[in-house]
């Protein structure tokens, strides 16, 4: 394990004395959104982070080297660990085992001022319990005192008592479940969604391995993970699809007696920043104390530096912080005892004192790394010092685009047919390519409350473009003025005009490609369009299907699937393929793709910002390998795309 664990944590009691109980455990199968927020596949996998989070709590008292998840036919987790075990001894305040306790009553665990443990990343402590409680079956086998003991549970409910089973000179902890059919949607389990976050856990940990086993086909899939470099590796796995600017990662660290910081940070050629925070191990999506303290730190740190060595003119202003963070990588880790979360999806850390812990460590190592580094500290200046340049461009951009506007009888685009409705709850946009398509989507809409506005112009791939690009984008600057909530850092979601907005392209390459650099506009420029749901995808029928005889009305196939069914509905039948939007009539489209009582339409939503952000700059940043990569990986289980 890394120092940064060993100086908080020490190896210490562990017994039934530890294990302090708050409440029963009740309503959980009433009412499981209230403990895994969604019982889709999101859900599903987080039973598997409950359980993964305990082991991982025993790695942070220094007590686990080695956790193992296995996917068993029949999609059963089970996950094993090296730890101390979970204590068996008649729990004082209960009268029973204290294994039953933890996995039969809420709120009960070594998290909650018993003693045992220091730092704990279980935001609740309720993993155990709730996983148990939304299984069909859970077996639990542990290891301690030279003992193996052993328990069985089915949807929350002892069906085995605890009893010992045999002698073992190992400590640990094994728990399998099975997740119940009657609570979960769906009961696979994805790979690749279990990797990234044990992977995550990895790098988060030094020196701790972790190995996820997929038993479940013909043959076994493994991944075994330890990374000794920490977050420095972390950082450089989320700059492999990038070219950095330097080769060494910047690594920082600091502590204080009620907590310690690490932070890692790499810049490389792109335009976007990538920050990701972490307290106990618990990613801080919503950001918080450690890092306010570190963008504070960072920007006053190059300035400083600039300032110093005459690389910022006298005159000139500050760089700020969005000038300082321009293609910068960055992870922020800290632990501390008692960590506060704040904010919708508790994800914010609000302890205060991290925010100091923070920002006078990271001025402070990054200052004497820029002063021992003067060739990597001119590379960060002259990026930072560009990226300054391009933020003035575009305000100027910015204010000419005002000024045009309001020197236009109409501020909205010209070839915008807007709605009558005003309200953004009612309202929707689509975004259509052609003319042809837009004039049939105008004439075949419902004006009340449904715009159209037709793309025309060449588009722009904000992948290779700083902001100021973007204002002078005729495709891009039109939907921007459109929508009416702003670009870049000054977006108001609050004064979006269209709670909807549809992207209306072709079913081909063409139309996948437009959608794509769409999306990466809205990703970069305007994230929270994605992040609250406003954004969406049309789906334009592939088949129509006109039947022999007196029943002529058309219908329409969506999926090569559905055009094979209802050929057989009727056979002989006449079949168009479309290849453009363009070749439907208003009737067509209305019925097809617009009408909100027949039309297919996919939300787009972004579960993982990281990996989002991966996909953006594979497909369309600067390096080829990654994409061919890319293309070659997936390319088994793309459907439907016209060649």
């Amino acid at each position: 394990m890394s120092e940064m664990t060993e100086s908080l944590n020490s190896q210490q009691a562990y017994d039934e004395n530890q294990i302090q109980v708050l409440e029963g455990l009740e309503a959980v199968r009433k009412r499981p959104g209230m403990y895994i927020a969604t019982t889709s596949l999101r859900g599903l996998h987080h039973l598997v982070y409950e359980i993964v989070d305990n082991s991982i709590d025993e790695a942070l008292a220094g007590a686990c080297t080695h956790i193992e998840v296995f996917i068993e036919p029949g999609d059963i987790i089970r996950v094993v660990d090296n730890g101390r075990g979970i204590p068996t001894g008649i729990h004082p305040k209960m009268g029973i085992s204290t294994l039953e306790v933890v996995f039969t009553v809420l709120h009960a665990g070594g998290k909650f001022g018993g003693g045992g443990y220091k730092v704990s990343g279980g935001l609740h402590g309720v993993g155990a319990s709730v996983v148990n409680a939304l299984s069909e079956w859970l077996t639990v086998k542990v290891c301690n005192e030279g003992k193996v003991h052993e328990m069985a549970f089915s949807r929350g409910s002892v069906t085995r008592p605890m009893e010992i089973t045999g002698t073992s000179d190992r400590t640990g902890t094994e728990i399998a479940f099975k997740p119940d059919g009657e609570i979960f949607d769906e009961l696979v389990f994805d790979y690749d969604t279990l990797l990234t976050r044990l992977r995550e856990e990895a790098f988060l940990n030094a020196g701790l391995k972790i190995t996820l086993t997929d038993n479940r086909g013909e043959e076994q899939r493994q991944d075994v993970m330890c990374y000794e470099g920490g977050i420095r590796e972390f950082v450089q796995y989320l700059n492999r699809n990038k070219t950095p600017l330097h080769e060494e990662v910047i690594y920082l660290s600091g502590k204080k007696e009620t907590g310690v910081a690490e932070v890692a940070m790499q810049y490389n050629d792109s335009y976007n920043e990538l920050l990701l925070s972490f307290a106990n191990n618990v990613n801080t999506t919503e950001g918080g104390m450690h890092e306010t303290g570190f963008k504070t730190a960072l920007t006053r740190a190059i300035n400083d530096y600039g300032r110093k060595y005459k690389l910022i003119k006298e005159d000139d202003k500050n760089l700020t912080g969005e000038d300082v963070r321009e293609g910068l990588t960055a992870v922020i880790s800290v632990k501390l005892e008692e960590p506060q979360f704040e904010g919708q999806t508790k994800t914010k850390l609000g302890n205060a004192f991290m925010r100091t812990l923070v920002d006078n460590m990271v001025y402070e190592c990054l200052s004497a790394f820029l002063e021992e580094n003067p060739p990597v500290a001119k590379q960060l200046m002259e990026k930072a010092l560009t990226a300054a340049r391009a933020r003035e461009a575009a305000k100027k951009a910015r204010e000419a685009t005002r000024r045009k506007s309001a020197l236009e009888s109409a501020s909205l685009p010209g070839k915008l047919a807007d709605c009558q409705e005003r309200d953004p709850e009612l309202t929707e946009i689509y975004i259509v390519e052609g003319d042809s398509a837009g004039g049939s989507a105008k004439n075949g809409r419902d004006r009340r409350y449904q715009a159209i506005l037709p793309l025309w112009g060449k588009m722009l791939n904000v992948e290779k473009a700083r902001l100021d690009k973007v204002f002078s984008n005729e495709k891009l600057m039109p939907m921007v003025t459109a929508f009416g909530a702003g670009i870049g850092d000054e977006f108001d979601v609050n004064k979006l005009r269209y709670g909807k907005i549809i992207l209306m392209a072709d079913a081909d390459v063409d139309g996948s490609h437009i959608r794509t650099l769409l999306l990466t506009f809205f990703f970069r420029f305007m994230r929270p369009l994605i992040e609250q749901g406003h954004v969406y995808i049309a789906q334009p029928p592939l088949f129509k299907v006109v039947p022999k005889g007196k029943d002529k009305e058309p219908r329409y196939a969506y999926t090569d699937e559905q055009q094979a069914v209802l050929l057989e509905q009727y056979p002989g039948a006449e079949v168009q393929r479309y290849k453009g939007l363009g070749e439907m009539n208003p009737e067509q489209l209305w019925e097809t793709t617009m009408d909100p009582e027949r039309r297919t339409i996919l939300k787009v939503e972004m579960e993982d910002a990281v990996a989002a952000d991966e996909i953006f700059t594979i497909l369309m940043g600067e390096k080829v390998e990654p994409r061919r990569e890319f293309i070659e990986k997936n390319a088994k289980s793309v459907q439907y795309l016209d060649v």
